[in-house]
C-alpha cells in the first residue's frame, strides 16, 4: 500500500515514513507545497496523511481539491484539536482526524482500520486512476487530465480511453474496443468505431494531447 505524507514539518514526516517502513508500507512525501494535487495524481496513494497547517494553502483547502478526483482515504495529522476543526475536516472530506502528539501504534491502528475497510472488499477493481507518461485518465470522475488541464469523457470515450491505456504501447484491435464498447461485435460497423476514435482524438488536442491514439493499418490502435 502506498502511503502520502503532506506534513511541513520535515521531522515528523520522516518519523511517520520510518515508521510506517517498518510496518511494511511504501511511504512518499511531498515535495512541493504549491501544487500537492499533481503530486497527489503522480503518486496515486492508497491513503493520504495531511497536517492543516500547510504553506501556501491548508489541509482543509487540498483536501477539497483532492476529493474532486479521487476517493482516496485521507487522515488529517494536526495539533489544532477543537471540535470545529475536527467538523470542518469532516466536512471537507476527510476520513479520519488524529491529535498531535500521538501515538505511533494509534496511527498505525487507524491506517489499518481505513485500508481494510476501504480495500478488503474490492481487491478484484482495477485501479481507478491509469497513467501513462503526463496524461492521467480517473475513471470514477471520466476524466483525462493533462499538464493542468483536463476534458470530460463520455461513456465511450471513457471505455476507449480505459482499454488503451490498460494496454500501453501494446496494439489493441478493434474487435477488442467492439467488444469493450458493446459487448458484441455483431451488429457494429467498423465505421462506428472510428468516428467515436475520431471524436475522441479532437477532444483530447482541445487540452494539448495530440498524436497519442496511433492507428496500425490492418491492426488495430496504440498508445505511444
Amino acid at each position: 500500500m502506498d502511503i502520502f505524507i503532506i506534513e511541513d514539518d520535515k521531522y515528523l514526516s520522516d518519523e511517520i515514513k520510518l515508521v510506517l517502513n517498518k510496518w511494511g508500507y511504501k511511504v512518499a512525501q511531498v515535495n512541493n507545497f504549491e501544487n500537492i494535487t499533481n503530486e497527489v495524481l503522480e503518486c496515486n496513494p492508497k491513503l493520504i496523511l495531511m497536517d492543516i497547517n500547510l504553506p501556501s494553502y491548508d489541509g482543509f483547502y487540498w483536501c477539497s481539491q483532492i476529493r474532486n478526483f479521487m476517493k482516496v482515504p485521507i487522515i488529517f495529522i494536526s495539533s489544532r484539536d477543537n471540535d470545529m476543526d475536527i467538523i470542518m475536516s469532516i466536512n471537507m472530506g476527510a476520513d479520519d482526524y488524529i491529535t498531535k502528539p500521538f501515538s505511533p501504534q494509534v496511527l498505525v491502528a487507524k491506517i489499518q482500520a481505513i485500508l481494510r475497510r476501504t480495500y478488503s472488499y474490492n481487491k478484484d477493481l482495477k485501479s481507478d486512476i491509469i497513467k501513462f507518461k503526463d496524461i492521467t485518465l480517473n475513471i470514477v470522475e471520466g476524466k483525462i487530465y493533462f499538464k493542468g488541464e483536463n476534458v470530460d469523457l463520455t461513456k465511450n470515450e471513457l471505455k476507449i480511453m480505459n482499454i488503451l491505456m490498460s494496454n500501453q504501447e501494446k496494439i489493441v484491435t478493434r474487435e477488442e474496443i467492439i467488444e469493450e464498447l458493446w459487448d458484441t461485435d455483431e451488429f457494429i460497423s467498423e465505421n462506428t468505431l472510428t468516428v467515436n476514435i475520431n471524436r475522441l482524438r479532437k477532444k483530447l488536442s482541445s487540452i494539448g494531447i495530440d498524436d497519442f491514439i496511433e492507428t496500425k493499418k490492418g491492426q488495430g490502435y496504440i498508445i505511444r
